[in-house]
């Protein structure tokens, strides 16, 4: 009998942290089928990601696990996310020889820099397929108008040589969309998967996470992600000040960390109200952490996705979230959560304090939450992800 051989596939990311768009290419690769795909994930050096040794650790652990399961791990010390010319030309010089040397089937590349790099390489070293996922385009709340416009252009040049690019949300497709970003038909959508029986059977005891935390029986509203201008933390504290006016016994958790850390303490401070707050910092356990919250509030400026909304769902709560970017695919107003205009402290205040004020609906609303999220699952992500991977390679075939 003749032994199939299996497909290879190049996975391309500049930083492999604990962010997103990392954990999502380290699921995907993780999960795909060994017997029908030979996986290769290549890397950064993950510098800007600033990893405490707790994440580096966690991290490694990962690659240690993904080894054992058969993924072969590549780290480009080249491939930075930052713009650096010299690195940039090892980075993609590194690629291209590798590229022709293991001579994969298909290409998928993550995130920006990575994207640009790793779709000319695969395009130069005559790669069939190349696929690309954004995990959020980067046109809004991210860059000035002049850098804005410089990758608009570029991800248009990119995209002739795309076979697919891979949108999270169908939100963040009409975005792309409307900036002609590529033929609609080259477009994809593909929720990021989560690991929802993680989040949903967590086996937590709270009242031992509370006590860990600082925390007594109070009410927690609670953040998880990272600490930056981009994920609104400062909008939320804003609107914590008018909802402590009513409800001064409701406690604040953020769970991350970020360049705002310090702004957020200082403010915090300046009003008086530092007491009230929880900076628990990066965490491993947010699965458990999750478990205190009463709701969940992401106030981003704009978000491709938002996987940890999914999480927030998978354990039961209410999400109060900005009506921006793909959240209003995961947040339906008034039956899983609420959604708020970005950038309005005023309304995530209001919002807050209705949950506050309705505690049954709020409950309701989490309960509703859990029965979306299994439609946001990795176990749903692979069947989509790997039945495009072979639509695009049938159709190279000609098949």
């Amino acid at each position: 009998m003749a032994v199939l051989q299996k497909i290879k596939i190049i996975h391309i990311i500049t930083r492999l942290d604990m962010g997103g768009s990392a954990q999502n290419t380290l699921q995907t690769c993780l999960r795909l089928d060994r017997d029908k795909y030979d996986i290769i994930l290549v890397y950064g050096p993950s510098l800007e990601s600033n990893m405490t040794d707790e994440e580096a650790l966690s991290v490694q652990r990962w690659i240690e696990y993904g080894k054992k399961k058969g993924v072969c791990f590549i780290c480009l010390f080249s491939l930075v996310r930052r713009i650096d010319p010299l690195k940039d030309a090892a980075a993609f010089f590194s690629l291209v020889c590798l590229l022709f040397k293991k001579k994969p089937w298909i290409v998928h590349t993550h995130t920006s820099k990575a994207g640009i790099l790793g779709r000319l390489a695969a395009w130069i070293a005559k790669v069939p397929v190349i696929v690309h996922t954004p995990h959020g385009h980067v046109f809004y709340g991210h860059f000035g108008p002049k850098m804005t416009a410089f990758f608009l252009i570029i991800e248009r040049i990119m995209s002739l040589i795309t076979n697919m690019i891979i949108m999270l949300t169908q939100g963040e497709k009409n975005d792309c969309i409307k900036l002609c970003l590529a033929p609609e038909k080259k477009m994809a959508v593909i929720h990021s998967g989560v690991d929802i029986d993680v989040f949903a059977n967590a086996g937590a005891d709270k009242n031992s996470i509370k006590k860990q935390l600082g925390l007594n029986s109070c009410i927690v509203t609670g953040f998880a992600g990272w600490l930056l201008p981009i994920k609104g933390p400062m909008y939320l504290l804003k609107a914590m000040f008018k909802v402590w006016q009513d409800f001064p016994d409701v406690k604040l958790v953020f769970a991350g960390k970020g360049d705002l850390l310090q702004e957020l303490e200082s403010e915090a401070l300046r009003h008086g109200v530092l007491e009230k707050i929880i900076f628990a910092g990066w965490r491993d356990d947010v699965h458990e952490i999750m478990q205190v919250f009463d709701i969940f509030v992401l106030p981003s400026l704009n978000e491709g996705m938002g996987r940890v909304i999914v999480e927030a769902m998978a354990a039961g709560k209410p999400v109060i979230a900005s009506r921006t970017g793909g959240i209003p695919d995961l947040v339906k107003h008034g039956k899983n959560g609420l959604l708020v205009p970005p950038a309005d402290a005023n309304a995530l205040a209001e919002a807050i304090s209705y949950l506050l004020s309705n505690p049954v609906k709020a409950v309701k609303m989490g309960m509703t939450g859990k029965k979306i999220c299994p439609y946001f699952s990795l176990d749903t992500m692979m069947i989509k992800l790997e039945n495009l991977y072979d639509h695009l390679l049938r159709k190279q075939r000609g098949l």
